[in-house]
């Protein structure tokens, strides 16, 4: 097969899987990211998007995406959600087209298919397609790729700095790009001069010095906000860590058999592990555990595609796995996608020592089954209702299920299921202020004046008088119009007269 055939194969696969199912409309964060934020509304925002944060400000801030925020804009105009998902397919045709590439460069043509098509309809990247505002982790992906690419193929400096900026400025995760580079040298993939390895390094440098401080200088305003996952809340350093481990059996369960998938994994569904004992601190041990076996053994057997496939997950995953930082998501389908490129290199060389008739009956039941499974989960982000129903139905003990349903209730009015939603997520998880304060709003929109005041009471006792919670409540009450209520909400934060 010519490597142009090759390709069209797999974008074709890539794009025809989704294609064929009907368009998503406007899942879950889209509303937040995309629909209320004013600079995705502007074409000015293309630039703007340089100068702000990825949230919108009265949600925190917290991370710098510009890219992603600027692509929104230029959708924007054109006036069409089917527009925004279109463009995210062909983001992920170009992500399978690059993963591809890679593998054909290391390896047969054969190798290089199985890898392109096992990326492109793997199951656990549905999240990141079908919901509009996953196009960060396909930008940063298909950067990465191209950087590694352009570093470990072409020996090209100016074009391994462009696509790692490219990368970095559409999602964080693209930092571990050096490090995946490094990694192809170590095991010979590529053997560049020491001269060329330092005029690498030195490109890195002179990328993080200006983009750390690009970076500070827009998000610093935003400091202070919590950005903490919820079962890391009032847990020491050794029990964030004995559940990061614990998660890695998560990891391996959506990588190799993603049967069940669901789009959060919040309290109660996913708890804090204290104790080096706990079974899921152990399976997860034994998951990391079998996951080095198997990069030691392979790189021992001169493995060198597999070896650098499984050194590519390990490395993709550690920025977000929260055992070196802690961050706001302890596990997301979405956060795998970069991950699964590793996944997707080191399946094709293996399948690739199979005989050939062997190798085509294995590559076509895996793609058939991912390709299914992935048609079968679309029509899950169809719409924000379906998506909040499949929310309930794949997680009904995360706590944010019950909240994402509370709000589809909210907005279409049906105030006494809202209020019992609102509800039950606080009782599933007391801790976030934000549940008490929705379900405040609803009882006095209600006229239910005095449970809607014990539900401030309780929402204080969690986050004494956080005044933003409080106004993004009050706007979400304005922009139903209850107006009453949101004075309700905002008379409760202002300062008592002296």
């Amino acid at each position: 097969m010519k490597d142009k055939h090759l390709y069209l194969a797999v974008a074709a696969c890539a794009v025809g899987q989704y294609g064929a199912a009907k368009a998503p409309q406007t899942p879950l964060m889209e509303w937040l990211i995309v629909v209320f934020n004013p600079m995705v509304h502007s074409i000015s925002g293309v630039w703007g998007a340089f100068a702000a944060p990825y949230w919108p400000a009265n949600l925190g801030g917290l991370v710098y995406r510009p890219l992603p925020i600027a692509s929104y804009a230029l959708d924007w105009q054109v006036h069409s959600a089917a527009w925004f998902h279109a463009v995210n397919l062909l983001w992920h045709a170009g992500a399978a087209v690059a993963v591809t590439a890679l593998a054909r460069r290391w390896a047969s043509a054969t190798a290089a298919l199985s890898a392109g098509l096992i990326f492109a309809v793997h199951p656990v990247h549905v999240e990141v397609i079908a919901s509009v505002v996953g196009r960060a982790d396909l930008m940063a992906t298909l950067g990465t790729c191209l950087a590694v690419y352009a570093a470990l193929v072409l020996d090209s400096v100016p074009w391994s700095a462009a696509f790692l900026i490219f990368g970095i400025l559409s999602k964080e995760s693209a930092a571990a790009t050096p490090a995946l580079i490094g990694l192809g040298w170590a095991l010979g993939l590529m053997r560049p001069s020491r001269r060329r390895m330092l005029s690498f390094v030195a490109s890195w440098v002179a990328i993080a010095l200006p983009y750390l401080l690009l970076r500070l200088t827009v998000l610093h305003p935003y400091e202070g906000f919590p950005n903490l996952a919820a079962q890391f809340a009032g847990q020491g350093p050794l029990a964030i860590r004995f559940t990061a481990v614990a998660a890695f059996a998560d990891v391996v369960r959506l990588l190799l058999v993603p049967f069940h998938l669901q789009a959060d994994y919040s309290p109660m569904e996913r708890i804090a592990v204290t104790s080096p004992l706990a079974p899921g601190f152990l399976l997860g041990l034994l998951c990391l555990s079998a996951w080095v076996a198997l990069t030691i053994l392979a790189w021992r057997r001169g493995q060198r595609v597999e070896a650098y496939g499984l050194g590519w997950i390990g490395i993709a995953y550690l920025p977000v796995s929260n055992l070196v930082v802690p961050h706001g998501v302890l596990v997301a389908e979405r956060l795998l996608y970069l991950p699964s490129v590793g996944l997707a290199l080191a399946a094709g060389a293996a399948l690739d020592r199979l005989p050939r008739r062997a190798w085509a009956t294995a590559l076509g039941v895996l793609v058939a089954a991912g390709a299914a499974r992935s048609a079968v989960r679309v029509p899950a982000w169809r719409d924000n209702r379906t998506a909040v129903l499949a929310l309930i139905a794949d997680a009904p003990l995360s706590y944010r299920s019950w909240d994402y349903l509370g709000w589809e209730y909210l907005w279409s009015g049906h105030d006494e299921r809202a209020l019992a939603s609102f509800r039950r997520a606080g009782l599933i998880y007391p801790g976030d202020a934000r549940l008490h304060l929705a379900a405040a709003h609803m009882a006095y929109a209600l006229g239910r004046t005095a449970l809607a005041d014990s539900l401030l009471v309780r929402a204080d006792s969690v986050c004494p008088r956080c005044p933003t919670a409080y106004r993004n409540q009050a706007s979400a009450a304005r922009l139903r119009g209850d107006t009453a209520a949101a004075e309700f909400l905002l008379h409760h934060v202002q300062p008592a007269p002296r």
